[in-house]
């Protein structure tokens, strides 16, 4: 199994760029950065894809709606 990537690695990506995102702009940057085959875990789920890990961040109120796409800040990353 490859290596699994932490989730806050896509949301500090994010921030870095600092855009707005479409589900599949993110999609693609990911994909690009970590690879087609990248797994991602979290605090609590382990061994995503990437389309999982992008539902599961939506899902937890991760991202913020700037109407066209949306984008993250760092007090929306758990800090443990």
């Amino acid at each position: 199994m490859p290596e699994q990537i932490h989730g806050h690695e896509v949301m500090h990506m994010m921030m870095e760029e600092g855009r707005v995102y479409t589900k599949a702009a993110l999609r693609a940057v990911t994909v690009e950065r970590f690879g087609a085959e990248a797994r991602f875990f979290t605090c609590s789920v382990a061994n995503m894809k990437t389309e999982e890990l992008i539902g599961f961040l939506e899902c937890r109120s991760k991202f913020i709606d700037k109407g066209e796409g949306f984008r993250t800040e760092l007090d929306r990353i758990c800090q443990h």
